[in-house]
């Protein structure tokens, strides 16, 4: 909560006013209002909004850049918004790193000095945390600009760097405040890249700030989708395409690809006892469009599994009903 007092108000019949009623009574803005939410170890949680929805409020208030007014976050069993000032600290300089839309990058050090600055901050010496940030640097694919300056880097560049910073301290928990949202279309889709292939190496949790639906699709494992302050909605990819809350998260899913999204699950049937035990055989997670060349390709339906015991059956009409529907949307 923002404005005057606004610890007051706080379990007062002010605090269920509308945002508009809010500021015209209070003069307070309620920035985040009752959110709960669990991550999963190893998971990608991505927090998707609008400009105002109050998801770069929300990623703050987890290691208290920005104080909580009420209630409590807990990361690895600590309650953090208990922490004293030195807990404080040392939650965010060996636990949790983020990265942010601006890079934040020191000009007058090189690439090498830029990411191993975490490590310096902890008192790591200069040989032990040039040698980690060489790894780190190799990692995120900028080996051979260890030397560089920030001002001779691309924009790309420059957030791989950012990333390396973040990665190099080997955080539990790595937090992004819409970290690509100012780089060109095609560079975007690298980073976007970046992020997947790194996440598939070294599996780390992370809470991912997006207003780009399409990057909290492709991204998370789950998507937040909030709205004036609140949650609309908490699903995975395909549960929020299939089964949007309401009338907001269903148009911004209408322009999305079905087959980009939605698994097996959503398109199929019970098997029958005269569906044939042969052809191919699928986890009930695979997206459709990954599915559709070999469904479409067999003149056997799709066994669709989960661990390891028959679900579902997919033939080729239910592929094709997906890919009508994506045409139909694009017209």
């Amino acid at each position: 909560m923002f404005g005057p007092k606004a610890g007051k108000i706080i379990g007062t019949a002010d605090a269920d006013l509308t945002p508009k009623q809010l500021l015209r009574r209070t003069g307070c803005v309620a920035a985040v209002r009752d959110i709960s939410f669990s991550v999963v170890p190893g998971e990608v949680f991505a927090v998707m909004g609008l400009s105002g929805s109050g998801k770069s409020t929300l990623v703050r208030c987890l290691t208290r850049l920005i104080e909580p007014t009420a209630g409590s976050v807990t990361i690895d069993g600590h309650n953090v918004t208990k922490a004293s000032a030195s807990a404080l600290r040392d939650l965010r300089r060996n636990h949790v790193s983020m990265v942010f839309q601006h890079f934040g990058l020191l000009p007058h050090r090189q690439v090498i000095d830029n990411v191993a600055y975490g490590l310096e901050i902890r008192g790591v010496g200069k040989v032990d945390r040039r040698k980690k940030a060489a790894e780190i640097v190799e990692l995120v694919g900028l080996a051979g600009n260890e030397t560089s300056y920030p001002d001779q880097l691309s924009g790309g560049m420059q957030q791989r760097v950012g990333l390396a910073r973040a990665l190099a301290g080997d955080p539990a928990l790595l937090l992004f405040d819409e970290p690509f949202s100012a780089l060109d279309p095609l560079i975007r889709r690298d980073m976007q890249n970046e992020v997947i292939r790194l996440q598939a190496e070294l599996r780390k949790t992370m809470v991912f700030v997006t207003h780009d639906l399409q990057e909290a699709l492709r991204l998370g494992d789950r998507i937040l989708i909030m709205r004036d302050g609140e949650v609309v909605q908490i699903g995975t990819p395909a549960e929020v395409v299939a089964h949007p809350a309401d009338a907001y998260v269903r148009d911004f899913v209408s322009d999305i690809p079905l087959s980009h999204v939605l698994t097996l699950k959503y398109v199929m049937r019970e098997p029958r006892p005269d569906d044939s035990s042969e052809g191919p055989v699928m986890a009930s997670d695979t997206i459709v469009g990954e599915a559709a060349r070999v469904a479409l390709g067999s003149e056997l339906v799709v066994q669709v599994v989960e661990d390891g015991a028959l679900v579902g059956i997919v033939d080729r009409d239910a592929i094709l009903r997906v890919v009508v529907a994506e045409e139909s949307v694009a017209v």
